[in-house]
């Protein structure tokens, strides 16, 4: 039955789309407004925090799918399942939120307590026991990990996958291109392993994205904030963990593996954004690389010119081939 999902998609999409014009207005009349880091001069002009836009129009989505199952189109519901991921990012949310509230220059939340209030989110995937505890490992194979999954792999998972999605950011579109990617891929690999109704909450997460890109891609006009990028990072690990198909997430993960690695070089001090010039190109803020952005500019740089786009689109780039893979190993 195709009318549930798809109409919980449109209202996730349009919700997004039609809510965002008036959350950039009202931020810029608040002044509640971020810099462009990798523009000239960094102007001060683009709306922050609009991955509370994003959570809403998510939210609403999956929950009005629910009540169509429930009251129109009848049939079985994981409600349990769902509500306790929703209640995840959502909580999440609120920690992404007081981040984004505190600002990341005035050194926001401490990596420490990020992490803490990020296994405390765990907590409605591991009172249910989500997933199973048999993980087919890349490298290693089958795997029963018993009581240590709920309590230990789970909280472990969100808290990764939370944390490292917020650190491949900063470039207009980055985050939300990297969630309709990843989300679109998750979603498909959900259906096709036995969960569509794991599949349509992904995809109500990537309608209200792709609404959200059309004001975030180059030039920008609002800014994720740390409230999205927690929120699609826990729906990754979430989605894995109900969809029991972590092994295709920590393939699709690589990039940010390898962003964690990056950034560990510099202490986690370093950041992502490029030394823009007025012509819109960006050189290298360091010499060496302490992040996937930095080694797109510095790739570009000695093919031509490296710009915030063109950056942009080659970790997507980068991120499809991982998906790929993935999908080779189903």
């Amino acid at each position: 039955m195709i009318y549930p999902p798809l109409i919980s998609m449109l209202i996730s999409f349009f919700l997004s789309i039609t809510i965002l014009p008036h959350w950039i207005h009202k931020c810029k009349k608040a002044g509640l407004v971020w810099e462009d880091m990798n523009k000239f001069g960094h102007p001060k002009n683009v709306a922050s925090s609009g991955g509370i836009c994003v959570v809403m129009a998510f939210v609403l989505g999956v929950l009005f799918y629910v009540a169509l199952k429930t009251f129109v189109f009848g049939g079985t519901v994981r409600a349990l399942e769902i509500f306790s991921l929703l209640s995840v990012i959502l909580i999440l949310g609120i920690v992404g939120l007081t981040d984004d509230l505190l600002g990341w220059k005035h050194q926001g939340l401490s990596i420490r307590l990020r992490l803490v209030l990020a296994f405390v989110a765990s907590i409605p995937l591991v009172v249910i026991n989500a997933g199973t505890h048999v993980m087919n490992l890349p490298f290693v194979g089958v795997v029963n990990f018993g009581i240590l999954y709920p309590l230990v792999l789970i909280p472990l998972g969100i808290a990764g996958a939370t944390t490292s999605y917020n650190f491949l950011a900063g470039f207009n579109g980055l985050e939300a291109g990297q969630g309709i990617l990843i989300l679109s891929f998750l979603s498909y690999v959900a259906y096709v392993t036995g969960s569509p109704w794991l599949a349509i909450v992904g995809l109500c997460m990537v309608a209200s994205l792709i609404g959200f890109y059309f004001y975030n891609k180059f030039p920008a006009s609002v800014f994720p904030g740390d409230i999205m990028t927690y929120a699609v990072g826990a729906l990754i690990a979430g989605m894995a963990i109900l969809g029991n198909f972590e092994k295709i997430a920590i393939v699709i993960f690589i990039p940010y593996i390898l962003e964690i690695i990056l950034k560990l070089r510099g202490g986690l001090k370093k950041h992502s954004f490029g030394v823009p010039n007025k012509n819109g190109n960006l050189k290298m803020p360091h010499k060496k690389i302490y992040g996937l952005e930095h080694l797109a500019i510095k790739i570009l740089n000695k093919s031509g010119q490296a710009t915030e786009r063109k950056v942009t689109y080659m970790i997507h780039a980068f991120q499809i081939l991982f998906i790929l893979i993935a999908f080779l190993m189903l």
